[in-house]
């Protein structure tokens, strides 16, 4: 992958004039590769031609050759370069790995093989593809770059997470894959700076399985830069800054016509109409203009690194600066990164290596996505009030429900802030002995202290009976958390080539993990002062420890214990075949079922290597299969037993005593969830490698889910602190097709062209759920109703519950004809009887909407035309619903302007029931609420120039390039809600919009300095 990503790169050639012919010159110059590091070894050749000479280490050359006679430059991996000398000026010459060349080195765990070699399901991104797209996060990178991989974002704020999920949703608990970082576990990606990375390789099919227990949900390998031997201080500047805004914003009533429906809703309800005179009503306030803001963003990164004969070392840091399109710098993130790496051979034989990465990050937050939350006050705000009334205090907003307040005075009187300092590292030696043995040891830690302040002040009024009214005293609360996990491999790999044509891999290991968490919650009431930076909970009135509510210790220990073992085979690097076994404990589960056998097996076969292979135009085909069980353990720990962690509340002596009582109800039979995969594909190249062509067939299915499951409460499981056992119970499968095609081409020396297109076709379905109910519910929808989503068998996981419409009723006599329909009149949504046993109600619910795409797309594009560059990424999702639960439905709440279609009487429309605010049933969960969420999004554009090799030259520096850039550029779908694209990332009710803050629009300006 590599080699097809530096073909992106222009081939810059060095300038000089016309051929001409003469007495012999000194030719002189420098060679480096398409990230200007110097080159040493390469070899110099006089074409026609034996006398030659090879680059230093600092890739410099010098030869004699006449006037307008051709070097020719050849280095392994590489492809060779011809360049005529016109002149004595020095020469700068790039040359462009090989992409014909299937030596690339691909990471797949615990080892490495060539592209070639490779039997399983591996996508590659370079640094070049994160370079291009400028992330703030890494997960970014990956979105329409790798076929099977959906990233969702759970909010556009600054510093907020994504879902990540491989090849579907496995279960209804936690789908995250495990994420390495030079071998270390790392599950946040915000502490990562993009700029810090070397490559990311992703497993999607059972050969994820050398990792074992945590691969089930996918394998994604970090690796970080470092410097290179024999090279000089070489130092990188990236740096970009850039303006962030809104994307769209939902078209709501202004105050005229908010006052003539609500009149209208009024009068159909049989009240008085509340705005008598509506032409004095004019525009009113644009709430979502007050919270939305043109918000900044900075980041820059520096990099060092050099090399000697046996040492290499890499040093990298990093700051970013990003303010919320939401409130501005109310909602914001900071991160400053610090990263190193060295690496020695303190013999031939035996090499040390170490690496360790320090981040700290500080953000302040605004609610989101929510029932109350900013942009959900934004959109349902009355907009006849203004900000602020005449005697320059924030409007209440009395009269529009308990959750519904001013968001600017929401804005201005929430006070958080959360700061996240974070240490990863990873020191390892090997030793290569016998000639075929090598013996290694890795040892990778994290330690994390995450400390969060929240404030809230006295006197807080936002209107009658709001929740988030605080008329006592004001309260502090500090929430404290600790965190430490390690790592420790041990691997021995056996290497050998027999009779030159039988190439054996052999590795056997074990490993260690270990992670662990305490966590320490304090509110403090009637602190000092009434400000956030005057806050304390020494002086405070009164301090409560969550500890002695809960009466747990507010902890956590999960432990795993892994012994593996992987055999690779290939003969003549046409026939291959890789097995692995491994045996997984852990801590999670009782002694009968500790630990789990899990297994892999994979094999490809290298078509355009036999010799009844003729072909043309086909330069490279290989078939290739994996089949596999994996495990998963991704529950809490210590849920087989039964634990003193419920709250348990005494009354002795008319004194309140918190005490302990039972926790969660234990299972001592709780075991493994299983994953059976198997995967078929085919790797092609064609016409000279220009085209590149990855199609995989997958079948995933997770049997033995662990689940939480409904049961009676006689069992205690409602008590404060209890729940129901964790439970073995269900399946669920996933299957679909994948396509990649990427074709390369150099049209001159001036001038080459790429473009990449890729699909994923995706069939998820729930095989079975082991509870009573034979369901699980999720999310959540208006008030009183039942949970909107379920896992059901026969049905995608999470699938949307509800009633079917069936248009409007029209007239009395429709009505009449009907099912009995409570409080239905005239105008009301018609909801179909499904079970036909002439009444509308909860039994006739049935499936209105499933929130995973059928397919995701993706489309990159480049072009380099002599200094200029232009990439371009789009990504499409198909499919995928969204519920539309952003509106409150009061009263005096607003409304999207698509009440302005709303039925006014018979023949007026079959789409938007009437307004009223007497009893009905259209605020009932049904498929009027569901949206398709389609969308095509054009990622980013991005056009950049880099300073001629003249120039540069003269400045003494490698690479000067500016460039320009629009991430989010736009976005196409019927969705009428902030953004398709945002999920709660929850498998049961994650794509339930209650006010999804947007992804914003960034327009930047940066540049990349080497010398």
């Amino acid at each position: 992958m590599r080699s097809i990503l530096s073909l992106m790169v222009l081939v810059l050639f060095s300038s000089g004039l016309f051929a001409q012919t003469g007495d012999p010159i000194q030719a002189s110059g420098t060679v480096t590769d398409m990230t200007g590091m110097p080159l040493p070894g390469v070899n110099v050749i006089v074409k026609g031609t034996s006398r030659g000479t090879s680059t230093n280490f600092d890739g410099e050359f010098s030869l004699s050759v006449l006037q307008s006679g051709t070097l020719v430059f050849s280095y392994l991996g590489f492809q060779p370069k011809e360049v005529t000398v016109t002149s004595t000026n020095p020469i700068t010459v790039q040359l462009v790995e090989d992409a014909s060349a299937l030596e690339e080195v691909v990471v797949i765990g615990y080892g490495t093989q060539t592209r070639k070699e490779v039997t399983g399901a591996v996508a590659v991104v370079g640094s070049e593809t994160i370079e291009e797209q400028n992330p703030v996060r890494i997960e970014q990178a990956l979105q329409g770059r790798v076929a099977g991989v959906n990233i969702s974002s759970t909010s556009g704020s600054p510093g907020s997470a994504s879902t990540i999920n491989i090849r579907g949703i496995s279960t209804n608990g936690d789908n995250r894959p495990l994420i390495l970082v030079d071998g270390a576990v790392i599950e946040d990606l915000s502490v990562l700076n993009p700029n810090d990375i070397e490559s990311i390789n992703v497993l999607k099919d059972a050969t994820a399985g050398i990792y074992g227990v945590r691969a089930a949900n996918g394998v994604i390998l970090i690796t970080t830069k470092t410097g290179r031997k024999n090279t000089d201080l070489r130092v990188n500047v990236d740096s970009y800054v850039g303006v962030q805004e809104t994307t769209r914003k939902l078209p709501v009533l202004n105050a005229t016509e908010y006052g003539a429906i609500i009149n209208e809703a009024f009068v159909a309800g049989n009240q008085a109409p509340p705005f008598p005179n509506l032409r004095n009503l004019g525009m009113g306030t644009d709430w979502q203009d007050e919270v939305f803001r043109k918000a900044f963003l900075s980041d820059v990164n520096a990099t060092i690194y050099a090399g000697g004969e046996n040492s290499t070392y890499s040093i990298g840091l990093g700051y970013l600066d990003q303010d919320g399109i939401v409130g501005g710098g109310a909602a914001n993130f900071e991160r400053f990164t610090g990263r190193g790496s060295y690496n020695l051979d303190i013999t031939d034989n035996l090499k040390f290596k170490a690496s360790g990465i320090y981040t700290n990050s500080n953000r302040s937050t605004l609610l989101e996505n929510t029932l109350g939350s900013v942009l959900f006050n934004a959109v349902n705000m009355d907009p006849t009030r203004p900000v602020r009334d005449a005697n320059g205090d924030f409007t209440l907003a009395t009269g529009l429900g308990n959750e519904v307040i001013n968001p600017v005075a929401q804005i201005a009187n929430t006070f958080n802030g959360t700061q996240v300092d974070k240490i990863t590292g990873t020191v390892g030696l090997s030793y290569g002995f016998l000639d075929n043995f090598k013996i290694e040891s890795n040892y990778q830690f994290n330690y994390s202290e995450v400390r969060n302040r929240a404030f809230n002040p006295s006197g807080l009024n936002y209107g009658d009976g709001k929740v988030f009214n605080n008329l006592g005293r004001n309260e502090y609360f500090v929430n404290d958390s600790f965190f430490r996990d390690y790592t420790w491999d041990n691997l021995l790999t056996y290497t050998n080539t027999i009779a030159d044509d039988h190439n054996i891999t052999a590795l056997l290991g074990m490993s260690a993990f270990r992670t662990s968490g305490e966590f320490y919650n304090f509110t403090g009431r009637g602190v000092p002062g009434n400000t956030f930076a005057e806050a304390s909970l020494v002086g405070a009135e009164e301090v409560i420890d969550a500890r002695t509510v809960s009466g747990g210790p507010n902890e956590f220990d999960q432990r795993l214990l892994s012994y593996f073992t992987r055999l690779q085979y290939n003969f003549k690097e046409k026939y291959l075949f890789s097995a692995l076994l491994r045996r997984d404990g852990s801590s999670n589960f009782g002694p009968e079922n500790k630990f789990g056998y899990f297994y892999a097996l994979s094999g490809g076969w290298v078509l355009s290597d036999e010799d009844f292979f003729d072909s043309e135009f086909i330069n490279f085909a290989k078939l290739r299969g994996s089949y596999g069980l994996l495990g998963n353990d991704r529950i809490g720990a210590f849920g087989f037993v039964s634990t003193l962690n419920g709250e348990g509340t005494y009354v002795f002596d008319d004194e309140l005593v918190f005490g302990v009582a039972p926790g969660q109800l234990s299972n001592p039979e709780i075991k493994w969830e299983r994953q059976k995969t198997y995967d078929i594909g085919v790797d092609l190249e064609l016409f000279s490698s220009a085209i590149r062509i990855t199609a995989d067939y997958f079948n995933k299915r997770t049997e033995d889910l662990l689940l939480v499951p409904q049961v009676s409460g006689l069992l205690g499981v409602t008590a404060p602190g209890s729940s129901p056992p964790i439970v073995n119970a269900g399946s669920v499968e996933n299957r679909g097709f994948e396509f990649s095609i990427n074709y390369n081409q150099i049209i001159s020396d001036d001038a080459d062209f790429n473009i990449g297109y890729n699909f994923t076709t995706l069939k998820n379905e729930v095989l079975q759920v082991g509870n009573q109910s034979g369901f699980i519910p999720g999310g959540s929808f208006g008030f009183g109703q039942e949970a909107p989503a379920r896992m059901e068998a026969g049905f995608p996981i999470g699938y949307f519950y509800g009633l079917q419409t069936n248009g409007i009723f029209q007239t009395q006599a429709e009505v009449d004809a009907h099912a009995t329909q409570a409080n239905a009149v005239p105008g009301d949504l018609r909801y179909v009887d499904q079970n036909g046993d002439g009444v509308i109600d909860g039994d006739d619910r049935v499936n209105i909407g499933d929130p995973i795409p059928d397919v995701t797309m993706g489309l990159n594009i480049g072009f380099n035309y002599k200094n200029f560059d232009f990439t371009a990424y789009a990504y499409a999702s198909i499919g995928n619903d969204i519920v539309r639960a952003y509106d409150r439905n009061q009263n005096l709440t607003n409304k999207t302007n698509y009440v302005l279609n709303r039925w006014i009487g018979a023949g007026s429309t079959d789409t938007y029931p009437r307004v009223t605010i007497g009893p009905n049933s259209n605020l009932l969960f049904s498929d009027f609420y569901v949206e398709d969420g389609s969308y095509l999004r054009l990622q980013n554009v991005q056009v950049g120039y880099s300073l001629g090799n003249d120039v540069i030259e003269q400045l003494g520096i490698s690479k000067l390039r500016f460039y320009v850039a629009v991430a989010n550029a736009f976005t196409l779908t019927k969705y009428q809600g902030f953004d398709p694209s945002a999920s709660s990332g929850a498998p049961i009710g994650g794509g339930i919009d209650q006010g999804f803050y947007p992804v914003p629009r960034i327009y930047t300006a940066g540049l990349n300095f080497k010398f």
